[in-house]
């Protein structure tokens, strides 16, 4: 967990405050369309399966740093996860490990009843993941 730590404790004291793993999962989702983008991405690209079980109201299903970073580039996102890395000072495999912890969970909450959001609702609020921050990590609330 002290990479998740030190990760996090990097993005604090980044000027630019959107380098926290929430943060990173946030942006993707936005860059690939909403959630709605993001799930039918996945989907295409073998993770179906696990995409519906973050969607849905039972368990996340886990999936591997590896499938996610797969699945990302083969998607199109490569730039992004490359240009996240960048800004954290790690691995893009790194980065996709955490990730894979992280981005179910982000789903799972932009997803409270199961259901995805309406096509025209595709544009979410960041901000709506800051609560999970504190969920996952534990932190004092200013995630």
């Amino acid at each position: 967990m002290s990479f998740l730590n030190d990760l996090l404790g990097a993005a604090q004291g980044n000027q630019a405050g959107g380098s926290t793993l929430i943060s990173v999962a946030g942006q993707l989702i936005e860059k690939a369309g909403g959630v709605q983008g993001l799930v039918a991405m996945l989907q295409q690209h073998g993770l179906g399966d696990a995409v519906q079980s973050w969607v849905g109201t039972g368990a996340n299903q886990a999936i591997s740093g590896d499938q996610l970073g797969q699945a990302l580039q083969n998607g199109g996102l490569g730039p992004a996860v490359q240009e996240a890395a960048g800004k954290l000072g790690v691995d893009p495999g790194q980065l996709m490990g955490q990730l894979s912890q992280v981005l179910p969970q982000a789903v799972d909450h932009l997803t409270p009843d199961g259901q995805l959001p309406a096509q025209g609702q595709g544009g979410f609020d960041l901000g709506s993941l800051a609560s999970l921050a504190g969920k996952l990590f534990g932190g004092g609330g200013n995630a």
